[in-house]
């Protein structure tokens, strides 16, 4: 068992190792995106106007911005911008009446001056591109699809990375059976002999390193395959266990890039409907962000404070989803609310990027990012020691092979000799 165990493990970790340190690297990195963004694009998120201006409202700001580029609907909008802020909105491309297809954008993202409505900047979200302005989104992408491009209508980085995710699911739970060879020497897996460096310190940071942080690793690959299979692996698994509440966008099929479905309804209609929901559930949050997914034709309306937009601490903010049509209810997302898959499912994001934590859980996964890029560093360095060392016994093995095959043909030589 154990031999087969050792051969399924090498061929595990030979098959993730790269995409798995790249996801690592990225993954500790991208836990601080929007710092780090903001950092490096004063120009995207900083107004121009100062924080003293006097900021006008977003939806108007929206309208405007339309009315000055027909080729771009506001996809996502924010309905309030911290002070000294831009107001940092996400667009889609409207169709072109002249050719029948979707206007062909180089951006998608635009940042305005909330108090002058001037278009600071703007950027194409996952470019692949290393410049300033691209640098995070352009890594964040690379974490989950690698920038592979979809083909036959497929996303093919997003199930490449899920299948790699499944695979460093099971590795888990081979890795961990390896790691304990005999149970009675159990405190040697989990010991680190730095004196001895070398080849003995690098097998103990793979073996014990991995057994110290098992569970979080455990935890990082199952919600790899959430975030990447969600509707295609992982829903169906938990409905095996647990009835699951309809979600919008799983049991939806979404229309093609150049058939966005128009809004019956404006941005405004939509979010009174919403707001006025909101108020009979009791919530207290203010309506923090308003979008329109085009290829679904539906509305969504999420509800935080200032400066929450971005979900940290718990299962991440409420959201409701309206009919594009109609305004009529389309269902929600409401953190801890639902059966036990429901939960499961609200805590895989905020589990796997840290933020059910807030700030220690980004720091922690900024940390696991850096240990499983070293965990595959390592299993690679063992991997390529065994195969020298298998490749030099092969090659001894047949020079000795060789010697025989020629003490053999000089026996019958010498014997012709003495006759």
């Amino acid at each position: 068992m154990r031999p087969f165990l050792t051969l399924l493990h090498r061929w595990f970790g030979l098959a993730a190792a790269l995409f798995l340190i790249v996801s690592g690297l990225t993954g500790a990195v991208i836990s601080w995106d929007h710092e780090l963004d903001e950092w490096l694009n004063p120009q995207l998120f900083h107004a121009r106007s100062g924080a003293e201006a006097t900021a006008r409202p977003a939806l108007e700001l929206a309208a405007q911005y339309e009315a000055s580029d027909p080729r771009v609907r506001v996809s996502y909008l924010p309905l309030a911008t911290e002070p000294g802020h831009t107001l940092m909105m996400s667009v889609d491309p409207r169709i072109d009446p002249a050719t029948g297809k979707a206007f062909d954008l180089d951006f998608n993202q635009v940042a305005l001056d909330p108090a002058t409505g001037e278009v600071q900047g703007k950027r194409f979200w996952g470019a692949i591109s290393l410049t300033r302005e691209n640098l995070l989104p352009f890594l964040y992408k690379l974490h989950y699809t690698m920038h592979i491009p979809d083909g036959w209508g497929v996303e093919l980085g997003l199930w490449f990375m899920g299948i790699i995710a499944i695979v460093w699911v099971f590795d888990c739970f081979v890795a961990l059976w390896l790691s304990f060879p005999k149970w009675s020497l159990w405190r040697r897996s989990f010991a680190f002999r730095w004196r001895k460096g070398g080849h003995v310190l690098n097998f103990d940071l793979h073996r014990s390193g991995g057994v110290i942080v098992w569970l979080l690793l455990l935890v990082l690959a199952v919600t790899a395959v959430s975030m990447n299979l969600g509707a295609q692996v992982m829903r169906p698994v938990v409905s095996w266990f647990s009835p699951l509440s309809p979600d919008i966008y799983a049991d939806r099929t979404p229309n093609d890039l150049d058939k966005p479905i128009a809004p019956g309804i404006a941005r405004e209609s939509a979010l009174a409907i919403g707001r006025a929901e909101a108020a009979k559930r009791g919530w207290t949050a203010s309506a923090g962000a308003i979008y329109y997914a085009s290829y679904y034709g539906t509305y969504g309306i999420g509800f935080f404070e200032l400066g929450q937009d971005h979900g940290d601490g718990g299962l991440g903010n409420p959201w409701l989803y309206f009919e594009g049509k109609d305004g009529a209810p389309a269902g929600g997302f409401v953190p801890g609310t639902g059966s036990a898959g429901d939960i499961f499912m609200q805590a895989q994001f905020p589990l796997h990027s840290g933020r059910i934590l807030g700030i220690p859980g980004r720091v922690l996964i900024s940390a696991m990012g850096l240990i499983v890029a070293m965990l595959s560093i390592t299993g690679l360095v063992i991997w390529a020691k065994k195969r020298a060392v298998r490749v030099r016994g092969a090659q001894r093995r047949g020079a000795k092979a060789g010697e025989r095959a020629d003490d053999a043909t000089e026996v019958p030589a010498l014997a012709r000799a003495g006759e």
